[in-house]
């Protein structure tokens, strides 16, 4: 069976948009994948802004969709955002054998070639995209751009780590996949610090992002106001946060020094504040769109 679609589960419209649920065929996975998608009102083709969740995949029910106020930000915007649901702690790559725990991975065959082919169709797109994510598919977003070039125009990544192959990506792979996940690394590149985990990590190969537009950010693990922690409810997340962005905030800079060091433009944005949280992540990804907008022809 070809990718395409099973058709849609819900669906909402404005003056301004529609906000639909569709359901797209992984022949790679095998499975079928939810996506939230926000598209422009009117039919005529508009670009397409692929955003990637954090480490739960939104199956967790986390997600930007749930968690932002996306729908209302991109309501009057002439673009598709599409927001696929699953790929928790697949790190967005394809895994070179089946997980007893995290089954059958392969999300990058997903969303460069098997995703793209049916938005398109059913959409009418430009043909032009970007490509967003947030923590866990920081750094995976970046390796997509990598591993499909010309794909995607624009790249988003906030708060995410973007190396893999050093000591401290190696852990925070393994944290999201195994610590948290239950998998198993090996049958995702093979043994840590092997070839495939060299060839996925967007530190090693900054150079093969040169030409696509960039959006890279980070807070300092310090809790502000961006923060928006205005219930007790979420205080007990904050020390996790601070913790999480802390190491978020050293990868970009490594990131940000590799990027000078070989003259690759790219805007990075240091907050004075922020912790892992989705007010830090809303708030970056509204200071990103008007780069990736003007990249797309959004």
């Amino acid at each position: 069976m070809v990718a395409g679609f099973l058709g849609l589960t819900t669906s909402t419209a404005t003056a301004e948009s529609v906000v639909s649920r569709i359901d797209v065929y992984s022949p790679s996975m095998d499975r079928w994948i939810s996506n939230d998608v926000i598209s422009p009102a009117g039919g005529r083709p508009a670009p397409t802004f692929y955003l990637l969740t954090g480490v739960g995949g939104g199956e967790d029910g986390i997600s930007w969709f749930n968690n932002t106020g996306v729908r209302e930000f991109f309501a009057d915007k002439h673009v598709n955002v599409v927001m696929p649901v699953g790929g928790k702690f697949s790190m967005y790559t394809d895994w070179n054998a089946d997980d007893p725990v995290l089954g059958r991975n392969k999300w990058q065959t997903y969303l460069t070639k098997e995703l793209p082919a049916a938005v398109d169709a059913r959409y009418g797109t430009t043909g032009v995209n970007a490509l967003g994510g947030v923590s866990m598919a920081g750094g995976p977003v970046l390796d997509l751009a990598a591993q499909a070039p010309g794909l995607y125009r624009a790249v988003g990544s906030y708060s995410g780590c973007p190396r893999t192959s050093d000591p401290l990506g190696q852990a925070a792979v393994r944290a999201m996949v195994e610590v948290r996940g239950g998998g198993n690394t090996a049958n995702m590149w093979g043994p840590p610090g092997g070839p495939q985990w060299v060839d996925h990590d967007p530190l090693v190969n900054a150079e093969r992002l040169r030409g696509t537009t960039l959006f890279i950010s980070t807070g300092n693990g310090v809790p502000g106001p961006v923060d928006r922690i205005d219930s007790p409810a979420m205080i007990p997340g904050v020390v996790p946060g601070a913790a999480l962005e802390a190491v978020t905030n050293l990868c970009t800079a490594a990131l940000r020094d590799r990027f000078h060091q070989l003259g690759i433009p790219a805007t990075f944005s240091f907050r004075p504040e922020g912790t892992h949280s989705w007010g830090l992540f809303e708030a970056d990804l509204r200071a990103s769109w008007p780069l990736i907008a003007s990249a797309v022809g959004a």
